[in-house]
């Protein structure tokens, strides 16, 4: 039988003329961090809602309560918004230092990120959810700067390809070399690289 949750509940109101107190949002944030991490140790298969009630420290029935089951909680943890430039006001000659050093003050800011990730290094649906994410949200950028809007999932497969396998090494696997360069140094070296994946003519097949 399938678990279902009633209505998530209305924050309690305050006094005639103050903000609404934000109770709620404090308990889905404990439940959101929780999960991430455990489905991150654990996997979507062996973490529990009651292994994340615990970590969250507070009842599983609240996380029933919040987000109903299991599997739109996961769905919630995978639900990021890179927040990306709009492509319209991106120079193209621009785009790959730009889209770099967006995606590490992304990283750097942003736990989830690296939580989704490690999810997603570690599960069927992680991966399916964040090759969603980029593939939605990286996409517009690509189409917008190649030559060929028609090689736009390719480039923007290529340019994911850089993007992820330096958060991998950065703040998952956390290689002394990478985690020990700066932004800047970042930018340097994989900007060209990204920059020739969205913009330089396609390679024309060996003969």
């Amino acid at each position: 039988m399938t678990e279902t949750a009633p209505s998530a509940p209305a924050d309690s109101p305050g006094p005639p003329g103050s903000p609404a107190p934000r109770r709620s949002d404090a308990t889905r944030n404990a439940i959101l961090a929780a999960a991430r991490e455990r489905f991150a140790a654990d996997g979507y298969e062996r973490a529990t809602i009651r292994a994340i009630a615990r970590d969250a420290r507070i009842d599983p029935s609240m996380v029933m309560r919040y987000y109903g089951s299991k599997e739109r909680l996961f769905a919630t943890v995978l639900d990021i918004d890179l927040r990306l430039p709009e492509p319209k006001g991106l120079d193209p000659r621009e785009v790959g230092e730009v889209l770099v050093g967006h995606f590490v003050d992304l990283w750097d800011e942003n736990e989830a990120l690296t939580a989704m990730l490690r999810v997603g290094v570690t599960n069927p649906a992680g991966a399916e959810r964040l090759q969603g994410v980029f593939r939605d949200q990286l996409l517009p950028v690509a189409r917008s700067a190649c030559p060929d809007p028609e090689q736009a999932a390719t480039r923007a497969a290529l340019t994911a390809s850089q993007i992820l396998g330096m958060a991998l090494t950065r703040y998952v696997l956390r290689f002394p070399p990478t985690v020990a360069l700066t932004r800047e140094e970042i930018v340097k070296w994989l900007g060209p690289t990204v920059q020739r994946y969205l913009t330089a003519p396609y390679p024309t097949p060996y003969p």
